[in-house]
């Protein structure tokens, strides 16, 4: 007879789980606590869309869509894609929802992404990520607001120190394109000292060499024209009302010149949030203003701004948090209150406290074990000679905190 062999996570997920879950659910609670604040919307999206929906969005050229999405044909013959990233899906659902009526719209959503590329630290297959958007916005304070908020989602993450905000602007579109065509006459002269894949983006998208880790072509980045020397009159104002704004509240920046977006629909705004605290891919947080996307999708012209962070990195970066004990511990020291104390365990979590029912296992072990969880609270329930014992054991300095829970404690009993 053969043994089942038991299957195995498929390679690039994982199984989230312990304190690791804790921090992921650490991320996602501060993220929707402090969206809130800045009164985003949410939105749940799709797994899957339309396959033109990401080709169309995200360019036939780039490596999402030529390499690392996984896209499949369903029973009705329609190329499918699971989603790769968000914006499309967002930019999608604004055009085919009428949410054009809601302009502009502040919108957030998270939830697990795919994309087939080679898993590495804090990089997974299925990963999972927030994100926020300003769509229908073409002012500077849509930006403003939205790096202030990352800001502050870090900070009330606790794992600001060390990360910096890394900002650049790629202009307007006359800027862009001017900055382009140099850009394409200055590394043609070195092209065949290039790396491969730079040389094969030269002509399409020469902004990718800038980004490019390889040393062939970092030796040649250093020179390369700056988008300093094509910004128009408009295009200057744009990005200093932004970096005025983040002075103003008090949000550190540093200019990264190198700092871009391949694309074409991206125009103003281009940033990072980046650390050395997660080895070399140090980005925790990133995004830019994407002006001409939604035009792709078959849309009007629709400014938007947005980013994107890695729940999976954050939570890297939040580490093991404080363990969760419980404020109040009911215990039946005797089988015949294990009842009483369900009825009261529960009557507790109504209530909102964070309580532990103790009515299993040996009675006389129990109380025991309700002290080694290190509440606040220990309740015990006792019956001896046909009496009901019963003591709500709480430290003097919680006496006040606890009143609620006496009153329901001494209610209890007095029925």
């Amino acid at each position: 007879m053969s043994q089942i062999q038991t299957p195995q996570a498929i390679r690039g997920t994982q199984d989230i789980f312990g304190a690791d879950a804790e921090a992921f659910a650490f991320v996602v609670e501060t993220f929707e606590r402090v969206r809130k604040l800045y009164r985003f919307r949410r939105a749940e999206m799709p797994v899957f869309e339309k396959t033109a929906v990401f080709s169309r969005s995200l360019g036939e050229t780039t490596d999402v869509v030529s390499k690392e999405m996984y896209s499949f044909e369903d029973r009705g013959g329609e190329s499918l894609t699971l989603r790769p990233e968000f914006t499309a899906g967002l930019a999608r659902a604004y055009l085919t929802n009428g949410w054009q009526q809601y302009a502009p719209v502040k919108v957030v959503t998270h939830g697990p992404l795919f994309r087939y590329e080679r898993p590495q630290k804090g990089r997974y297959r299925q990963f999972h990520q927030l994100d926020a958007e300003v769509i229908g916005a073409a002012e500077p304070q849509a930006d403003v607001e939205l790096l202030v908020m990352a800001d502050q989602l870090l900070k009330e993450l606790g794992i600001a120190d060390g990360v910096t905000l890394q900002l650049n602007t790629l202009g307007d579109a006359e800027s862009r394109e001017a900055w382009r065509t140099a850009l394409i006459g200055y590394f043609r002269a070195v092209k065949g000292e290039l790396s491969e894949d730079s040389q094969e983006r030269l002509e399409k998208n020469p902004l990718r060499i800038l980004d490019s880790k390889d040393p062939r072509d970092k030796v040649f980045v250093a020179d390369a024209p700056k988008i300093d020397a094509f910004l128009g009159a408009e295009a200057q104002d744009f990005f200093g009302k932004v970096t005025a704004g983040l002075d103003a509240a008090g949000v550190t920046w540093t200019r990264a010149p190198a700092l871009v977006r391949g694309l074409d629909y991206y125009r103003h705004t281009a940033f990072e949030f980046v650390t050395d605290r997660l080895g070399a891919q140090g980005t925790v947080l990133g995004g830019g203003r994407y002006d001409g996307l939604i035009e792709t999708l078959g849309g009007p012209h629709t400014p938007a701004v947005g980013w994107a962070a890695g729940v999976e990195r954050l939570a890297m970066l939040v580490g093991d948090l404080p363990h969760s004990w419980p404020e109040i511990c009911i215990v039946a020291e005797s089988r015949e209150r294990e009842i009483d104390a369900l009825a009261l365990t529960a009557e507790y979590r109504r209530a909102g406290f964070i309580a532990e029912l103790f009515a299993s296992g040996s009675p006389r072990k129990r109380f025991d074990k309700a002290q080694k969880s290190q509440p606040q609270v220990i309740i015990s329930l006792d019956q001896r000679d046909g009496h009901k014992g019963n003591a709500f054991k709480c430290d003097r300095a919680l006496y006040e905190r606890f009143a609620d829970a006496q009153s329901i404690f001494h209610g209890f009993v007095d029925r």
